[in-house]
């Protein structure tokens, strides 16, 4: 018997487990190692500071979704000694395996930032890239009266960069809904030069953030901040006051990274950009955000990565040269509020294009442009998160490359 063992049951794990069930012959074993109960919908923590939905409506139970025949551990990492190809839990079990496939993500440290810590935690200063950061602030906008809303990124890179910029928009859409946006002023701070991640996005979207009288403090690559008086400091003296703060604070790769010393400076592992194999051991790849690689850390990636990995699995368990294919391919909507949204594809060369998606020339999606279509499919994707892309379904029309087909090419490349 021989062992393939999956570190992390978020997307990329889950549907890994997935693929590798449907495809390895009995003489694997498939091991699943996440110290979790349940499955988060993540996407869905965008929606519930908003009211639309509630924590129950974004998780699930765990081992639904790994198939019958892979071996759920519920166990904290310890390490990972490559060297021996073992992996260590908490309880004291070791795990020997053959090939080891890392999908343990990533998550906030705000703990990396001088005083983001503290009582003013979940108080005065929100996230929403947890759960709970999520659900705190669902009850802290029911009640908000007004003043400076300040929107912040602290460093990049983060998963689903452009949910940041989306909760700025829907967070105009809310006020404007409740009747009190004149109450309150919404300012998105960025580490960036623009709110936008990709310079394509920045000259076709920009004009969003304007009509919706959203402020961009650019640039910005904080230092410190002082719950006290409520404000942001950066590197070169800059201040940002504020009254309510939604930040999204240092992202992480899992501690267990560092303890098993292969992960760069914020525990990320380095990897093969187009194999998705790791630099650590030839024996050991990497899925979705817990790698360094100069893709968007989205689940839309981890999805598109999940088949060129399935693929090199069984290339190195078959001796055969691996699979150079990955490239880079990103498709992430962008909720602009009042029932739109944007549509954005791009990939390691190329910028976020304009055409149509996912059929050339038909669509029915129109990338880089704002529509009630796009909205709609956003909020149609839960459904095929928990249906097919976690449980290893092909998505139809969707490639894991990028289709160039039927899509404006000129000036989009990086």
């Amino acid at each position: 018997m021989k062992d393939i063992v999956i570190l992390g049951a978020g997307t990329a794990g889950t549907l890994m487990s997935n693929h590798l069930a449907q495809k390895l012959n009995e003489e694997w074993r498939i091991t699943v190692v996440d110290q979790r109960k349940v499955h988060h919908y993540q996407p869905g923590y965008l929606f519930v500071p908003f009211g639309v939905y509630n924590e129950e409506d974004i998780i699930k139970p765990i081992e639904k979704f790994i198939p019958e025949r892979a071996v759920l551990y519920q166990e904290s990492i310890v390490k990972v000694d490559a060297d021996n190809d073992r992996v260590h839990l908490e309880d004291g079990s070791v795990l020997p395996y053959d090939v080891l496939v890392v999908a343990t993500g990533t998550d906030i440290a705000p703990e990396e930032i001088d005083g983001m810590l503290g009582p003013h935690w979940h108080q005065s200063v929100f996230d929403f890239y947890s759960l709970e950061g999520a659900v705190k602030l669902h009850e802290k906008l029911k009640n908000w009266e007004g003043g400076h809303l300040a929107v912040h990124i602290a460093e990049m890179p983060i998963k689903c960069p452009v949910a940041p910029l989306e909760f700025a928009f829907l967070a105009d859409a809310y006020f404007e809904e409740r009747g009190m946006r004149d109450k309150v002023k919404i300012s998105f701070i960025t580490p960036m030069d623009g709110a936008f991640t990709k310079p394509v996005a920045s000259a076709h979207l920009g004009h969003l953030l304007e009509e919706k009288n959203i402020e961009v403090v650019p640039n910005f690559n904080i230092m410190s901040l002082d719950g006290e008086a409520k404000k942001i400091l950066d590197y070169e003296g800059k201040e940002v006051s504020y009254d309510l703060l939604v930040t999204v604070p240092t992202n992480k790769g899992a501690e267990f990274v560092e303890r098993s010393g292969f992960g760069d400076e914020l525990n990320f592992i380095p990897t093969d950009k187009a194999t998705l194999q790791s630099k650590v051991k030839e024996n050991i790849f990497v899925i979705g955000d817990a790698t360094n690689i100069p893709a968007s850390k989205a689940g839309s990636v981890a999805h598109f990565e999940g088949e060129i990995l399935l693929e090199n699995v069984l290339r190195f368990i078959n001796g055969k040269t691996l699979s150079s294919r990955f490239d880079g391919h990103a498709n992430c909507f962008v909720e602009t509020g009042h029932g739109k949204a944007l549509l954005i594809d791009f990939n390691y060369t190329h910028q976020p294009v304009s055409g149509t998606f996912p059929i050339p020339g038909i669509g029915p999606l129109n990338l880089l442009k704002e529509s009630r279509m796009n909205h709609m499919g956003k909020m149609a994707f839960k459904w095929i998160y928990w249906n097919m892309l976690i449980t290893g379904k092909h998505i139809p029309f969707v490639s894991a490359k990028m289709n160039e087909a039927g899509k404006n090419l000129e000036e989009t490349i990086v």
